[in-house]
């Protein structure tokens, strides 16, 4: 079978978007902001989350080493401004999804993005 050589060249364009998700840089205070939010909006009520208070719950996926997963819910590319979205309003994102709506703010959600990013 002959190579095409188009096809190789875009599949090779879109290994880095494949790439373990790495927790950027970010501001200390806005790390631990996030992590009092996970603890407010009571995340960890079905979320186990390492370094939050009372988040040993076993009804959805463990948050451990977050920032090193490549996805978000198996479809959204594990990015700060996704996974601030998917924290917001889930539903428009993946709509049927089981991740409920918890009235979370643009800015508090992505807080608690840079905290769950931070993760490795």
């Amino acid at each position: 079978m002959p190579c095409d050589f188009r096809a190789v060249a875009a599949w090779l364009a879109l290994l880095p978007s494949c790439a373990l998700v790495t927790a950027q840089p970010s501001d200390p205070q806005r790390i631990e902001r996030g992590r009092a939010l996970l603890t407010q909006y009571q995340c960890g009520s079905c979320h186990t989350i390492p370094g939050v208070a009372s988040a040993g719950g076993g009804v959805a996926q463990p948050l451990q080493r977050w920032g090193r997963r490549s996805y978000i819910a198996g479809r959204l590319p594990n990015r700060a401004e996704v996974l601030a979205q998917w924290i917001a309003a889930p539903q428009a994102l993946v709509p049927g999804t089981l991740m409920p709506s918890m009235g979370v703010a643009p800015a508090d959600a992505q807080a608690m993005a840079a905290y769950l990013l931070s993760l490795e």
